[in-house]
């Protein structure tokens, strides 16, 4: 394990999180599910890393065994209607599913949010939020994490949603008004009230924006 990796687990335990490492996406699911006890609602935020991890197809598999309820926000046909409901029970969920924007080396978890729904579970409400991240994601600290996030996460998920920004056709944040923005809440999340809460599991391989 690299030193950067080891000084980021460790900052991230004295801020009173779960800090995990494994070597390769195919470690995350079984790891992740010893953090998930049997019978629990499970939520999720929109991740890529999740989805390149094998992350939501093996929940969904366990919903589909009814070994889970799994509040599913990708599930096909759900009205706008449904989809503001999926998001509200997922501030009473046993279990949140998420990534990060980026991780710093002293321990912060930043995260930039359109509707909010993300950022807004991963603060409160789910009993469990579990934070899983390519060693990719880690930042120096705070300021090149907003620096990464103008240059790689923002853009990149722009284009992947298929938005009209700016920060698109020039591949960097500028700062725009667009009706298209995808960024408008800024969370850095740091030393815990709730120990053990938030789990964060580093994963040896680059993954997602």
């Amino acid at each position: 394990m690299e030193e950067y990796v080891s000084k980021t687990l460790e900052a991230l335990r004295r801020h009173r999180m779960v800090a995990e490492y494994v070597d390769s996406r195919w470690d995350v699911l079984p790891k992740i599910l010893e953090w998930i006890p049997q019978g629990a609602s499970v939520a999720f935020g929109g991740s890529v890393t999740l989805e390149e991890t094998g992350v939501l197809n093996g929940i969904r598999q366990m919903g589909a065994q009814g070994d889970l309820e799994v509040l599913d926000r990708f599930a096909p046909g759900l009205t706008p209607d449904e989809l503001k409901e999926l998001f509200r029970r997922a501030f009473t969920s046993d279990v949140f599913l998420t990534s990060s924007n980026a991780i710093t080396q002293d321990g912060y978890l930043y995260n930039v949010d359109g509707r909010g729904n993300r950022v807004a579970a991963m603060i409160y409400g789910p009993d469990s939020v579990i934070v899983v991240a390519g060693v990719n994601k880690i930042c120096e600290n705070l300021e090149a994490a907003v620096l990464r996030n103008q240059k790689v996460s923002a853009p990149k998920n722009a284009m992947r949603l298929k938005k009209n920004t700016p920060c698109v056709k020039t591949g960097e944040c500028m700062h725009c008004l667009s009706k298209d923005r995808i960024c408008a809440s800024f969370v850095a999340l740091g030393p815990q009230m709730v120990p053990d809460r938030i789990k964060v599991l580093l994963v040896g391989e680059s993954l997602g924006y």
